[in-house]
């Protein structure tokens, strides 16, 4: 029988060794430029798609750290569910979160809420 794998290590691991700027190409094609941007806290998303290219990188270690917890969070999310749902749950009122959106979470920096809630979603509730 195969040793079944733990996503959330998996996914924590697939963050830890990606680069910021596959991390933020990843996002750009996930999210979209606007949410990733407002989630990480930058006014401009065009910022995003420098990031994804490699032309800049955060200079901000709070803004490198959304990065990479907004794609943990993501990658594992994805393990159960569409790219299309993930998106919807980042987007969406959480009941989880106070009816607030896990973007605008991971926005206050409170990850470590999204990362219960994305949990829980992933468990059925």
């Amino acid at each position: 029988m195969p040793k079944r794998q733990n996503t959330s290590t998996d996914t924590h691991r697939t963050t830890v060794v990606s680069s910021i700027a596959d991390i933020a190409a990843f996002l750009q094609d996930a999210l979209g430029q606007k949410l990733v941007a407002f989630m990480v806290g930058v006014e401009d998303p065009k910022t995003v798609g420098r990031w994804a290219s490699e032309r800049r990188l955060p200079r901000d270690l709070e803004v490198e750290r959304r990065l990479r917890d907004a794609h943990q969070i993501f990658r594992l999310l994805l393990t159960k569910e569409s790219p299309y749902t993930v998106r919807a749950w980042f987007v969406g009122l959480n009941p989880q979160l106070d009816d607030e959106s896990p973007a605008e979470v991971i926005r206050d920096g409170r990850t470590r809420d999204v990362i219960v809630a994305a949990k829980a979603f992933l468990a059925g509730g």
